[in-house]
């Protein structure tokens, strides 16, 4: 039977279900590279401490070097014996430069070693998770840059509530995709401090040198106390809430998408690149990015629950459970990256009919807020100028009419102070200049905030 590396005091080989249950190498094999590069870190440390020769140092180094070309050439067969990757890796290096692969686990464990893997590969990701959002970001400040003067309904209760700018209604996206990035960003101190030398939980029994392997690794910080080092889980947890929330800014967007889609908004296209038809019926054009998008969001939700789930009552310090810490990882980068990844085209090349979101904003009574502001001003108190509105509304509904279709006289029915003022105020473009505060649909404060986000997110 093939030793396992930690097989000592075992004398039977272990049961063949029990090695595949056990086994984590099918998915922990993206690890191989950041795995390598602990090891070379850790490797030039044992160095430094004396614990091995320069020969020895110079033999494991380039014994790493080769397991980690034949690795990414695809050259290896990674197998089930061997359980996970970090075991894997020294096999292979036995394979390559013979026992003295053996020497590389010298002050070190399992338990620190995942837990450094994991803090690496998250942090690479998160980095490029950082820029896929300000990509977004700028495909959606390019689209309200061209939509400044585009008028439709905002909504509340998903009732039709007043008019806004397209425009203003996009850069809501962004600033939710900024918080985004303020949270990854946060989110890297934590993920950048180095658990290695922490050894099982207790420390290393050898004098290492865990400065030394941060600075190599690029580490900012390092674990205070060992059973922490290998215990923590929080900042992955952290990592699946921020990717959770993202996901669910993308959903918000997608169930506008595919609203605006359909034939009863029709207020935007997506491109024919980006979408799917029918089976059955010929005429469809299906909005399959947003619809998957939100349906995903689901599952990056049920990763951060999961691991909170299997957290939640471990004992210190590392627990075979925390295995389950990486598949959920791993499928949440991967779905954040290919939902990024489609959602910067797919908004780069929607197309916006302006008509039909104007024409939406004229058949409502999305203008019905202007009326009662507009008694406000005449000097009539707010309570009651609402009223009078709500009057003018039920008035118009009775009537089968808008708000812009009543005559003078019957405007005045309701309120003496009426004048023929009122139909400037009832304009969709009045509506939206009279919000020139900071964070209103003004054009001022739009195009001020579209300039903000362009001088902001210079891509390189």
């Amino acid at each position: 039977m093939q030793k396992k590396l930690w097989g000592g005091r075992f004398n039977k080989s272990t049961d063949k279900l029990m090695e595949q249950f056990n086994a984590s190498i099918e998915f922990d094999q993206v690890l191989a590279e950041v795995d390598v590069q602990g090891s070379l870190a850790h490797v030039a440390m044992l160095g430094k401490i004396g614990v091995l020769t320069n020969s020895e140092i110079q033999q494991i180094q380039q014994g790493l070097q080769s397991v980690l070309a034949k690795v990414q050439a695809g050259e290896v067969e990674f197998t089930l014996a061997d359980e996970d990757i970090h075991m894997n890796i020294e096999r292979l290096l036995h394979q390559e430069i013979g026992e003295v692969a053996g020497k590389l686990h010298t002050g070190r464990s399992r338990n620190d070693q995942v837990a450094t893997d994991l803090h690496l590969y998250l942090r690479e990701h998160v980095s490029v998770l950082i820029g896929k959002v300000k990509a977004l970001q700028h495909a959606l400040v390019k689209q309200a840059e061209q939509h400044v003067d585009t008028l439709l309904p905002g909504y509340t209760h998903l009732q039709r509530a007043q008019p806004i700018r397209l425009a203003h209604h996009l850069l809501a996206y962004v600033e939710m995709l900024a918080r985004d990035v303020e949270r990854l960003e946060d989110s890297q101190k934590r993920i950048n401090t180095s658990p290695l030398g922490a050894g099982a939980l207790a420390g290393a029994g050898f004098s290492v040198d865990r400065e030394m392997t941060a600075e190599l690794l690029g580490f900012e910080r390092l674990y205070q106390n060992s059973l922490d080092a290998v215990s923590d889980r929080d900042y992955v947890i952290e990592f699946l809430a921020h990717a959770a929330i993202i996901m669910m800014h993308l959903s918000r967007l997608s169930e506008e998408l595919i609203m605006w889609m359909s034939k009863e908004f029709s207020f935007i296209q997506l491109d024919d690149a980006y979408c799917t038809g029918s089976s059955m019926m010929p005429q469809k054009k299906n909005p399959d990015i947003p619809e998957l998008v939100r349906g995903k969001t689901g599952r990056v939700y049920g990763a951060l629950v999961g691991l909170l789930t299997v957290m939640k009552s471990l004992p210190l310090a590392y627990n075979k459970d925390m295995q389950e810490d990486k598949e959920g990882v791993f499928d949440t980068l991967d779905t954040l990256h290919a939902c990024l990844d489609l959602y910067v085209p797919l908004i780069d090349t929607m197309k916006v009919n302006d008509t039909a979101m104007r024409n939406a904003v004229t058949q409502d009574f999305s203008n019905a807020t202007e009326v009662a502001d507009y008694l406000v001003n005449k000097g009539m108190p707010f309570r009651e100028a609402h009223a009078v509105t709500g009057q003018l509304v039920m008035h118009c509904i009775q009537e089968q009419c808008l708000l812009l279709e009543l005559n003078l006289t019957a405007f005045q029915q309701f309120s003496s102070v009426i004048d023929d003022g009122i139909y400037t105020v009832l304009q969709p473009e009045h509506a939206v200049e009279a919000r020139a505060v900071l964070g209103g649909t003004a054009k001022q404060c739009v195009s001020e905030q579209v300039a903000k986000w362009k001088s902001c997110l210079v891509l390189k």
